[in-house]
């Protein structure tokens, strides 16, 4: 069963309006490299569309009704939005999930010290990433320094064409024999990815010192103390802007397509929805999915289940067994990108089962690894109903799995949502060097997406 590629299929109209949520999206992954940025983008957006702030609600006691649009900014690294539908929520909603956590590199909190004449930062990488992909190329700096004073520092270093950019250096081939033959994962050691940022001493206390250079530049254009970092969330990313890529410009090389990629498309989703739908519309936003989920941003916590009681509530139709049915009713599309056939690796992959970028958006009835452990394993007669609403839907979509069954694996947030006994599936756009500083998607995949996810929150 060989799907066609998308491409062939649009029109010049199709084409300009496949450019046009590619720049947006572009936009979007450019304004948001944490899961802080890219809430807060969202949130931005939201508004923009008309959404209000469920708290206000909260606060004011105000009665939600039918066509209210909604957003849950939780702790500043998840969003939710709701469109609110005619039918009773006990009957179900429709849900997206995608999450906006990526691979990174986070500042320690103790993490300036002195060595041969530089000053660095002490890392812990977050997410599974190939530790020697992220030496000797231009990283950013962003995040936040929380003061004791109730202040928030907001930090936002090597985006900008005049500002400092800063690296983790790699040994010189001419030195490398030893390390050359060393496993891929030990080419680099987890210690070893300590970001250079600083290599001219001063004069402090009648002593050379270039940590101390360091210091009066934080004081000086910061307002950041050293004890500052104990309470400071720093992330280190690529530095640089999401571009075309390709003579044909068909594809988008950037930073964080997993799972900005499916998070935008869903916004975009959301966006489109004209009226009052027949069921009420959901769209998660979540954090933590590369570590497990875990944590009070993570999908694992409760404040989906607490936001659907909250409104629910202000609907005045809550009860608890209520809540449990319209969680149970639910059926939601855990958007999560897939592993893109690569013909380079072609090795890693079971060709009649893999993910072809172009091919339209990708749905994968199970993940985990080896036998499907870690898994959500959709059933059939869900499969059978979402891919009726993408045929009516003219959306290009394609099945895939997360390469041959003994090679890896990997999860998404659909088991812990299916946990309340909701249907869910995993669908999301294919991508190129996956947990790579740069990932490659098509931006017909991207356009596809976002049409199946309208699709979806109208129709399931």
């Amino acid at each position: 069963m060989e799907r066609k590629n998308a491409w062939l299929s649009y029109n010049e109209c199709d084409k300009a309006a496949v450019e046009a949520v590619a720049k947006r999206y572009c936009a979007f992954l450019d304004a948001g490299k944490t899961e802080r940025e890219c809430a807060s983008e969202a949130i931005r957006l939201a508004e923009e569309k008309g959404y209000t702030d469920l708290n206000c609600k909260i606060v004011s006691g105000e009665k939600i009704v039918a066509g209210d649009k909604l957003y849950v900014n939780w702790m500043g690294k998840a969003v939710m939005l709701f469109v609110i539908g005619k039918n009773p929520i006990e009957k179900g909603i429709n849900i997206l999930g995608a999450h906006i956590d990526s691979p990174r590199i986070d500042i320690k909190q103790n993490p300036l010290y002195e060595e041969g004449g530089f000053a660095y930062l002490d890392t812990h990488y977050y997410g599974g990433i190939k530790k020697y992909q992220w030496v000797a190329i231009p990283l950013a700096m962003h995040g936040v320094v929380a003061k004791r004073d109730g202040a928030i520092i907001n930090v936002n270093i090597g985006e900008k064409e005049d500002d400092p950019v800063f690296c983790i250096s790699d040994l010189l081939i001419h030195l490398s024999a030893e390390q050359m033959g060393k496993k891929a994962a030990e080419v680099i050691t987890g210690e070893q990815l300590d970001i250079m940022i600083a290599g001219a001493p001063i004069m402090d206390e009648e002593k050379e010192t270039i940590k101390g250079s360091v210091l009066k530049m934080l004081k000086e254009q910061y307002g950041i103390e050293e004890e500052d970092f104990l309470s400071a969330e720093i992330e280190v990313v690529p530095a640089g802007k999401a571009r075309d890529m390709g003579l044909d410009r068909s594809m988008i090389l950037g930073y964080g397509h997993d799972d900005r990629v499916c998070a935008y498309a869903q916004l975009e989703a959301m966006f489109d929805i004209e009226g009052v739908p027949e069921k009420t519309c959901c769209c998660i936003l979540a954090d933590k999915e590369e570590i497990g989920s875990v944590g009070a941003t993570g999908m694992q916590a409760r404040y989906f289940e607490n936001a659907m009681a909250e409104i629910m509530n202000l609907t005045g139709d809550y009860s608890e067994l209520k809540l449990r049915r319209a969680l149970q009713n639910s059926r939601m599309l855990s958007c999560d990108v897939s592993a893109g056939f690569d013909p380079a690796f072609a090795s890693a992959f079971e060709k009649k089962n893999a993910a072809f970028l172009g091919n339209g958006v990708c749905f994968n009835k199970f993940t985990g690894s080896r036998g499907k452990s870690g898994s959500n394993d959709a059933n059939a007669e869900y499969l059978a109903r979402v891919f009726k609403v993408m045929d009516d839907g003219n959306v290009s979509f394609q099945t895939a799995e997360l390469g041959k069954v003994d090679v890896g694996g990997g999860g998404t947030i659909a088991y812990i949502c299916a946990l309340y006994g909701m249907e869910v599936v995993d669908s999301g756009v294919a991508v190129l060097n996956m947990h790579a500083p740069w990932e490659i998607i098509d931006k017909a995949d991207l356009y596809e997406a976002y049409k199946g996810y309208k699709a979806f929150v109208l129709n399931a």
